[in-house]
């Protein structure tokens, strides 16, 4: 339970956590950004890591000078390319014996359904989709691998949907995490950013499990 709250507390604040970082511990906090978005997109039981609001907060401390952005952004970047490759190279592994593992602490089999339903939707463009979702960037490469997509089409999707997901929120930050109003109702914006990609995920995999559940079963004797 501590470490829950821990963990809750990091995402809702994480601008706080990063500024006091920054000033007891200088650079040191790039490495921890790249360990942070690398075990979020590339370790398939670590989804709840601040992803969004990390690279937003970091944009803003690089608009006020405590962090360089041109570093930040390559940093994150390969971590979020990184991460992808091992979490599909993962999923590669186990395969589809995946589907008989239980729900526990370690691995959220829900969320690893409603991802399995979005890939079917939408394919490799889900890996895009899914960098700006909490849950469904952690689980979408794993997906990916479990389907067993080629390596080559996988790194086209995973670099591809890196450079969006870091440059865009990262850069919003940059440009407007220091406005007063932003500054004001930053929690707000947290739980947004959290809440919303949510409901798409979850509206994507009621939809797509109507569609199956609708489409006729294959008659075997045909």
């Amino acid at each position: 339970m501590e470490l829950l709250a821990f963990l809750f507390d990091l995402i809702i604040h994480v601008d706080q956590h990063l500024k006091d970082f920054v000033a007891n511990y200088g650079a040191w906090v790039y490495a921890v950004l790249f360990l942070i978005i690398f075990v979020e997109t590339g370790v398939v039981v670590m989804p709840f890591l601040p992803g969004d609001s990390l690279l937003f907060v970091v944009g803003a401390l690089c608009g006020v000078g405590s962090m360089d952005l041109t570093l930040s952004l390559a940093l994150m970047f390969t971590a979020a390319v990184a991460g992808n490759q091992s979490n599909y190279t993962i999923g590669k592994i186990v395969g589809p014996k995946v589907f008989q593992w239980e729900n526990s602490r370690w691995f959220n089999k829900q969320a690893f359904l409603k991802a399995h339903d979005f890939y079917e939707r939408y394919g490799g463009v889900t890996l895009v989709i899914g960098r700006f979702m909490p849950f469904l960037r952690t689980f979408a490469p794993f997906v990916a691998g479990v389907a067993q997509m080629t390596r080559r089409r996988f790194t086209f999707f995973d670099v591809t949907g890196g450079a969006l997901w870091v440059g865009s929120v990262t850069l919003m930050g940059y440009w407007f995490g220091n406005v007063p109003w932003v500054q004001h109702n930053l929690e707000k914006i947290i739980w947004a950013m959290i809440l919303i990609p949510g409901l798409v995920i979850l509206v994507g995999a009621i939809r797509a499990r109507r569609k199956q559940a609708d489409t006729p079963a294959a008659d075997p004797a045909a």
